[in-house]
């Protein structure tokens, strides 16, 4: 039994040493370590209430999860991060990144909660993330990765960003990333508005798993979707004090918004360039 014990131990050992060097190898650093939510801090707005005239409760606030909306799980033999989308919020990591390749994997699950019952299962990667939580978005200002059924990829902008994507207008009237195109600056509360569709759309079918990648180097982000590029930003900023300035780095947060979703080996390494 003893010589049992030591042979396991030792395997765990040299297998986290080996890990670790692998990582190194390759400068990969894991950002979700299987276990708990060491690294992420969480933040949740006041419950939903269908009833408009009963008084606004507070927001349930900063690492404040009473109903388990973040949690660690196993799903398909691996341990995976679980939102459970049952109040609006967000997870987003203590540390700030810039000029990364960031890649998650990620997978819708059943369960849908109100207010969005009947609409498509939603997330969202946002990066870039700096300031307070519960700002009048709820979330902190960011650039957006849309993660939402028949959506992945699409850019939003939260709160005071703004970005040029080369895009042109579709037959509904919608902006949509075309490589070749002139770039056009996206702000909320202007006439282009801050949302830009994908294109291509390279999401699987609901039920399998996807891979999210995000190149950002300086003020340039790639969105990737299943090994496809489908939406790419330039001349990342946000407005200061009424002065608009560079905004390269910031936090990672994602987003819980009425869906089960699931995510894990949650990654990140530092670039020089970008893919060609």
């Amino acid at each position: 039994m003893k010589v049992y014990v030591l042979a396991s131990c030792l395997s765990l050992f040299y297998g986290s040493i080996l890990g670790q060097s692998r990582e190194k190898a390759t400068g990969w650093q894991s950002l979700f370590n299987g276990k708990d939510l060491r690294g992420w801090e969480t933040y949740l707005d006041r419950p939903y209430s269908a009833d408009k005239q009963a008084p606004k409760p507070a927001p349930i606030g900063l690492n404040n999860d009473p109903n388990h909306v973040f949690s660690v799980v196993m799903a398909d033999g691996q341990p995976a991060l679980r939102i459970s989308g049952q109040t609006f919020g967000g997870i987003n990591t203590l540390a700030e990144f810039e000029n990364y390749h960031f890649r998650a994997e990620f997978k819708w699950g059943t369960q849908k909660w109100p207010p969005k019952l009947d609409q498509p299962r939603d997330s969202g990667l946002l990066y870039h993330s700096v300031g307070s939580h519960g700002t009048p978005m709820l979330w902190m200002e960011s650039f957006e990765f849309q993660i939402q059924e028949g959506d992945c990829g699409d850019y939003w902008g939260v709160m005071n960003v703004l970005a040029d994507i080369p895009a042109t207008k579709n037959d509904k009237g919608k902006f949509i990333y075309q490589p070749e195109a002139t770039p056009i600056t996206f702000q909320d509360k202007t006439p282009n508005g801050r949302t830009c569709l994908k294109n291509p759309d390279n999401e699987k079918p609901s039920g399998q798993w996807n891979v999210v990648e995000l190149y950002c180097l300086g003020d340039t982000c790639l969105h990737v979707m299943n090994g496809k590029v489908n939406l790419m930003l330039v001349h990342t900023r946000h407005v200061v004090n009424g002065e608009i300035v560079p905004l390269t780095k910031g936090k990672i947060q994602i987003q819980s918004e009425g869906a089960e979703v699931f995510y894990r080996n949650i990654q990140i390494r530092p670039i020089s360039q970008l893919p060609h």
